[in-house]
């Protein structure tokens, strides 16, 4: 992230490896962080608020870098790099990684194994989107106000930006369905479930993107205020997933 600032200042118009291999090297320790965890509990890693949300970090780590590859999505790492390390600071939080309680959560089937890793996917792909919007307003910026910096930058055109945030919202939209759906299919019978807190919430989430696509096919909408919505719908799935995750009674059954 440190480093990140550097490559700000020079307004991205040399093409740095450094920072990428700074972030693969950390998303690598990520990695093995998780299969340690996995294998250790013979699971996902993926049953309290710490554990989600490493893996959701892990998601958008892992997509920055795929798109890394291609030379004018590099920089991409950098605007990922403070959402990482910010969320990641706050993962370590004390009490965030709790203890596991033996019927938590209270699923049915082994069909659980798929339902949060899919939604924590989801996530990870609305994050992308709002780094992608992030990149777009830095790119939009430029050719407003410094079109010489713009005509040098190593960014993509913003038509592309415009794109990948359609992509990655569509993806994560997709992704989210499908695992609320796998989780109101097998959670077990006598469960209140559509009334709970994470579920409204869930379906808050995928009718606030579902809303933000219709806007851009239906009604053509686009451009800077397009990447503003994309940022702030992921801004505000940061700042509540933690909360209604804690006042869930399926996500938090009593011991």
């Amino acid at each position: 992230m440190l480093y990140s600032t550097f490559l700000w200042r020079r307004g991205f118009q040399r093409d740095n490896w450094i920072h990428y291999g700074l972030l693969t090297i950390a998303f690598a320790l990520h990695t093995v962080a998780m299969a340690k965890r996995g294998f250790s509990l013979n699971q996902c890693p993926v049953n309290n608020l710490y554990e989600a949300s490493a893996f959701v970090l892990w998601t958008i780590a892992a997509g920055s870098l795929a798109l890394g590859l291609l030379p004018k999505l590099r920089f991409l790492g950098v605007f990922t790099s403070p959402l990482l390390f910010g969320v990641g600071l706050f993962a370590l939080w004390p009490g965030l990684d709790t203890k596991y309680v033996d019927n938590q959560p209270n699923f049915s089937s082994d069909w659980f194994n798929l339902h949060v890793p899919i939604i924590l996917l989801g996530y990870g792909a609305f994050g992308l989107s709002a780094t992608a919007g992030s990149m777009f307003l830095t790119q939009e910026r430029n050719l407003k106000f410094h079109r010489a910096r713009a005509l040098f930058a190593l960014l993509p055109p913003i038509q592309r930006l415009e794109k990948i945030i359609t992509t990655t919202l569509a993806i994560g939209l997709t992704l989210l369905t499908v695992g609320v759906g796998i989780g109101a299919a097998f959670v077990e019978s006598g469960t209140v479930f559509w009334s709970d807190s994470k579920t409204i919430w869930s379906f808050l989430v995928w009718a606030m993107y579902g809303g933000l696509l219709v806007l851009h096919f239906q009604f053509d909408q686009r451009g800077r205020r397009y990447a503003w919505w994309a940022i702030v719908a992921f801004g505000f799935v940061i700042l509540t997933f933690w909360g209604t995750n804690l006042l869930s009674g399926i996500h938090n059954p009593a011991p």
